[in-house]
């Protein structure tokens, strides 16, 4: 395992590093125009941040005249960082390097619903099997990053509210893995993380203002705004699932209340739609796909859709009015310049997307949407792995927790020095 020599970060280091690693390499006059800062000055913190194991010496870049200047780049295979992502029925379990590049991973069949202790116990298992997988020479691994499927409060990584497994509701993900492995760990919102992996690495990247939006079993979503991801006050922010669209719904969704988007919009209330118009016969081919023994969920309406059946074009057209409608007010607030959904279902022209971007376009601010984009993840379900490791890279090369670990050489060993001193801090 690669063992870093210790960094003792100046206050100079961080502007250095954080450029380095959002650029990925840079000569040293370029890092001095783009920092502000004297050359000596950056010299001295590039020798810090190579010692490290944060950058290295690259490539000679493109001369203006003169010698050609040596790049220096950040060295995102110093080290590894443990991720996994909880989805509706399956989880995606990976190792990634410090740039969110996933470099292994494994998907396995498993629904939530069977509690936290099943669910995070098969991450484990997969996790051990990672590690059992790398090389002798491979790098020390960093920390750990988990997407669940619901708000989290991000001081304690403990899930809050609006889940549909009562178990799961202020369950310690974080103390779990950190009790395990001995590494740092942080635990945040899948759509929060899907959004801030397309940020980083996808359909996002270079743009300030974007609202994301996850079709799952419900809606999730997730808000960027001026190029950094909102959280919100207590983990929440984006969970605009839950706002009342219908007085007509009797059953109680997950968070409490009735006549939620989620419950009217979501990918489980499609396949409810569709199951309905399947058995009362309103839909041929729903009926004939029902009739083959296989259970009408969303992709059967969107299948039936694509066939041409005129009832699932109906109750895809509905559900994605209705998104609109809600989304329509965000674009209104917010002023995003690109609306972005997860890969997971939809596709940018089916009825869903097209009554929800009429929709948007229609009840907005006329200026708000008068150049706004409208995409699909690019990135698909490697969106959520790649923001995990990024949520965990950012939190420990940050300036207030660099400075706890470095002069350790690495952060492993001292989870709970890096957390406590954290909650302390808030």
């Amino acid at each position: 395992m690669t063992r870093h020599s210790g960094l003792v970060p100046a206050g100079t280091a961080f502007p250095v590093l954080s450029l380095l690693r959002s650029t990925g390499r840079m000569t040293r006059t370029e890092l001095v125009e783009r920092t502000g800062l004297t050359r000596k000055v950056v010299t001295q913190r590039l020798e810090e941040l190579i010692r490290a194991g944060f950058a290295e010496e690259g490539e000679v870049g493109r001369s203006t005249g003169g010698r050609a200047p040596r790049e220096v780049r950040f060295r995102a295979d110093g080290a590894h960082i443990l991720v996994a992502e909880i989805a509706e029925t399956s989880i995606s379990v990976g190792l990634t390097d410090l740039a969110g590049t996933v470099v292994s991973e494994i998907r396995a069949e498993l629904d939530p619903r069977s509690g936290p202790d099943v669910t995070l116990g098969r991450i484990e298992s997969i996790f051990d099997s990672l590690i059992a997988d790398r090389s002798a020479d491979s790098p020390s691994i960093y920390g750990i990053g988990i997407a669940i499927p619901g708000p989290v409060e991000i001081s304690s990584g403990r899930p809050i509210g609006a889940l549909s497994v009562p178990e799961w509701t202020d369950y310690p993900v974080r103390d779990r893995f950190v009790a395990r492995y001995d590494l740092p760990v942080w635990v945040d919102n899948d759509a929060n993380l899907m959004a801030l992996g397309e940020l980083r690495e996808g359909q996002a990247r270079g743009l300030d203002d974007v609202l994301f939006v996850k079709v799952g079993g419900g809606i999730g979503g997730a808000v960027i705004s001026s190029g950094t991801l909102q959280r919100g006050s207590q983990g929440s922010a984006g969970e605009f699932g839950h706002v009342l669209v219908s007085e007509d719904v009797a059953e109680r969704c997950w968070c409490g209340h009735t006549g939620c988007l989620t419950q009217v919009s979501g990918a489980r209330a499609v396949g409810e739609f569709g199951q309905l118009a399947a058995t009362t016969g309103e839909s041929a081919i729903l009926a004939a796909i029902s009739s083959q023994g296989r259970a009408i969920g969303a992709p059967e309406v969107f299948t039936a859709a694509a066939a041409g059946d005129p009832v699932s074009t109906d109750i895809l057209t509905r559900a994605g009015r209705t998104l609109g409608s809600v989304v329509s007010v965000l674009v209104s607030g917010l002023n995003p310049s690109l609306i972005l959904f997860d890969a997971g279902l939809v596709s940018i022209d089916d009825p869903y997307m097209t009554a929800f971007r009429t929709t948007v376009r229609g009840r907005s601010l006329p200026s708000a949407v008068s150049e706004i984009q409208f995409a699909i993840s690019t990135l698909g379900n490697s969106a959520g792995l790649t923001g995990a490791a990024y949520m965990v890279v950012d939190e420990l090369l940050s300036p207030s927790r660099l400075g706890l670990w470095s002069e350790h050489g690495s952060p492993v060993g001292l989870a709970d020095l890096i957390h406590r001193a954290a909650e302390r801090a808030t």
